[in-house]
């Protein structure tokens, strides 16, 4: 009687490691594929493609595989307003775990299209005075993310312009003013320009027109400068930009590398690449059961100088060595 009951045990004890591993086995099969979407105002372009391998790189430290255990849905806005709403509302539509919004436009459209979604954002200049989240440190709502810059990196555009090229007496400031951040670059701007003597002229970047007859107006004048500040549309504008501070001959420095490696002069900006690694780890976050409303909004860690030494050459300057020991690049 002793004996059989212990067969019995036994045999319990075997069916039951049989039958639980083919279910553990099959569990792992049909895991939950999670959706991420994602979503930029700005074109499908090389660079973005190169920050967006960064966030599945990042991801994938995390265990989360494209293709495996999530799938990733792409939209992208094309600067176009109409475009990025619409984009925005099917990504909601589709109520994927999270979404990754890439820049102002996408961040904003997104916002309008779901208040549930949880939403971790990347370059976006001031996320509070834009109403995006109460506070940085408690976002409160379903977004949180990376900022652009801190407000004070606007003035240190004008003293890079004045230590590339001394001679500059007068800036024109490329601006939206249609945004909160173009009011915001521009007041830092002028607060700095008394101490280093410069006369600011400010350039409204409402479409290509406007960008042209402002340029060429300000370019009739001798011992100019361009401030290229962060702006949805100057990246959008970025080729008629970097090609008018070419043909008129001006002294250019810009928010972000990608107008330095298509021939602009010199850059300043937070390094987005690594922007991107590190959404990588709170969309991971959210994946696992946190709220956006509980992760403190961040500002850049890394910052980037970029160098263009060959349109410094164009443009006949004599770039100072301790300003290209401080570069991250340059660009040859």
């Amino acid at each position: 009687m002793h004996f059989h009951r212990w067969k019995r045990r036994e045999f319990i004890t075997l069916l039951g490691g049989a039958a639980t591993w083919p279910l553990a086995a099959r569990a792992q099969q049909t895991e939950r594929v999670r959706r991420i979407g994602t979503l930029t105002g700005v074109a499908d372009e090389p660079m973005m493609q190169t920050r967006l391998a960064a966030f599945r790189q990042g991801l994938q430290q995390s265990g989360w595989i494209d293709g495996r255990n999530v799938q990733i849905d792409y939209r992208w806005g094309g600067g176009d307003a109409d475009n990025t709403r619409k984009a925005a509302a099917e990504l909601a539509a589709l109520a994927p775990d999270v979404i990754l919004a890439i820049g102002f436009p996408a961040t904003e459209r997104l916002i309008q299209a779901t208040r549930t979604v949880p939403i971790v954002f990347v370059i976006v200049p001031d996320p509070v005075g834009s109403g995006f989240v109460d506070s940085l440190s408690r976002p409160g709502g379903n977004v949180t993310g990376f900022m652009q810059f801190e407000y004070g990196l606007s003035g240190k555009w004008l003293e890079l312009l004045k230590q590339i090229a001394p001679g500059v007496t007068r800036a024109a400031v490329l601006w939206d003013p249609a945004i909160a951040v173009g009011i915001g670059q521009f007041a830092i701007i002028q607060s700095v320009a008394p101490s280093f003597g410069v006369e600011l002229s400010p350039v409204y970047v409402r479409d290509t027109s406007a960008i042209e007859r402002g340029v060429s107006a300000f370019a009739r004048s001798s011992n100019g400068g361009l401030i290229v500040t962060a702006s949805a549309s100057n990246v959008f504008h970025r080729e008629l930009i970097v090609t008018l501070a070419a043909r008129h001959k001006l002294p250019a420095v810009y928010s972000n590398r990608d107008f330095v490696t298509m021939g602009g002069l010199i850059s300043y900006g937070a390094d987005f690449t690594d922007q991107f690694r590190r959404a990588a780890l709170y969309v991971d976050r959210i994946l696992k059961g946190e709220k956006p409303a509980d992760l403190p909004v961040q500002a850049p860690t890394k910052y980037e100088l970029v160098i263009n030494t060959k349109t410094a050459k164009a443009l006949g300057l004599d770039v100072p060595p301790t300003l290209l020991a401080l570069a991250d690049e340059v660009v040859e």
